[in-house]
C-alpha cells in the first residue's frame, strides 16, 4: 500500500475559485492525487514482478519519493494559483498585469518540476534491468556466463572474417546460418568502405573491451569474497554495522536522529530501511567511507576506523549486445 501525503484542500478550493466560476467539489484534489499515486503503485508492482526481490526496496523508495514530491508540487501549484485571480474571474478593469506575469513565471517553474517528478516513473520502470548488481548472490556465476558468451562471440567474428578473407565469400560458411549470411551481405553492400569485412574492427574492439570489463568485475567480486569481512564501529549515540548477509553497511542510532542528521544521511547515500531499523547503503569501500564521514564527528580520533579506498563498481556498465554490423547510411 503506497503512502499518501496530505493535499491542502483549502488551497485547492481557493485556487479553483480564483480561476473559474464553477464550484469546487470537496476532496477532489486529494482524490485526483491519490489516483495518480495508485497508478504509480501499479507501475511499481508490475516492475517488482519482473525483477529480483533485491530490487523491491529501491522500487518502494522511488514510489515514496514520487508520492511525497508530487504532493509538494501540487500544493505549491495551489499556492501559486491563489496569488492572483484569472482575468475571467477578476475582469479586465485594473487587472494586475505585473502580478499575473510573476505568477505565470512561478507556475512555469512549478510545471518544470512536475515534469521532473514524472521522470521518477521512468526510473521505476528501469530498476533492475541494467547490469548485474553486486547484491545478486549469483553475480559471479552470471558474470562468468556473460564472459563466456562474449568470448564465443569474439571467436565467431574473428573466424568469420578469416573465412571471408580465404574464400572471398560467406557462402557455405559453417559458422553462420543462411539467414545470417544474407544479413551480413546486405550490411556489407551498404558499407561506405572500399573493402568491407563481415565484422569491422570496431566491433571486435568494442566486444574485446566488454570482455576486459567483465573480467575486471569478476576479479573485483572474487577479491571481495576472499577478503576478511570489515568490522563496524561504535560512536556516541549509535553504531555502524557491516551486514554481510544483506550486503549493506548500516548506521543504527540509539534514538531517532533529528532532521539535520537525516538530511545528511540522505545526502551521503543512506536510506532508511524500516525492516532493518537502520540507515543503510551498499556495503563497499565507498559506503564505508561515507559512514566514516557521517559518524566521525561523534568519535575521538583514536576511535576512527582506518579506511582504504579502492575503486568499486556497484553495477556492471551496460554493453551493446552482439549484433551484425550496421554501416552508416
Amino acid at each position: 500500500m503506497p503512502t499518501y501525503y496530505p493535499i491542502d484542500e483549502t488551497a485547492a478550493r481557493r485556487a479553483k475559485e480564483m480561476s473559474s466560476h464553477f464550484g469546487y467539489k470537496p476532496g477532489s484534489a486529494t482524490a485526483s492525487y491519490r489516483q495518480e499515486i495508485d497508478n504509480a503503485a501499479a507501475i511499481a508492482e508490475a516492475q517488482k514482478a519482473r525483477v529480483d526481490p533485491m530490487y523491491h526496496e529501491k522500487i518502494d523508495r522511488l514510489l515514496d519519493t514520487y508520492a511525497r514530491r508530487l504532493a509538494e508540487n501540487l500544493n505549491q501549484s495551489y499556492a501559486i494559483a491563489i496569488r492572483c485571480p484569472s482575468v475571467l474571474v477578476a475582469g479586465p478593469a485594473n487587472f494586475p498585469v505585473r502580478k499575473k506575469e510573476k505568477q505565470n513565471r512561478a507556475d512555469d517553474a512549478n510545471m518544470r518540476e512536475w515534469q521532473e517528478i514524472q521522470g521518477i516513473l521512468h526510473r521505476i520502470r528501469g530498476v533492475g534491468t541494467a547490469g548485474i548488481s553486486s547484491d545478486d548472490e549469483n553475480a559471479l556465476q552470471k558474470l562468468r556466463e556473460k564472459l563466456a558468451r562474449h568470448e564465443r562471440e569474439q571467436d565467431v567474428m574473428k573466424s568469420v572474417n578469416v573465412y571471408y578473407r580465404k574464400h572471398g565469400t560467406l557462402d557455405d560458411c559453417p559458422l553462420l546460418s543462411a539467414e545470417e549470411v544474407e544479413k551480413i551481405k546486405a550490411a556489407m553492400a551498404r558499407s561506405h568502405r572500399a573493402a568491407p569485412k563481415p565484422y569491422e574492427s570496431y566491433l571486435l574492439s568494442n566486444n574485446n573491451q566488454t570482455i576486459r570489463s567483465i573480467k575486471a568485475r569478476i576479479a573485483e567480486l572474487e577479491a571481495k569474497q576472499s577478503s576478511p569481512a570489515p568490522e563496524g564501529w561504535s560512536f556516541e549515540g549509535g553504531r555502524v554495522v557491516m551486514n554481510q548477509e544483506e550486503n549493506r553497511i548500516q548506521i543504527l542510532f540509539d534514538g531517532k536522529p533529528d532532521a539535520g542528521i537525516r538530511s545528511e544521511l540522505k545526502h551521503a547515500g543512506f536510506r532508511w530501511a524500516p525492516s532493518q531499523g537502520a540507515w543503510q547503503r551498499m556495503l563497499n569501500q565507498n559506503g564505508i567511507y561515507a559512514a566514516k564521514n557521517v559518524t566521525e564527528k561523534w568519535m575521538t580520533s583514536a576511535d576512527l576506523p582506518e579506511i582504504t579506498i579502492e575503486s568499486s563498481t556497484e553495477e556492471e556498465p551496460c554493453s551493446a549486445p552482439f549484433s551484425y554490423p550496421q554501416q552508416p547510411m
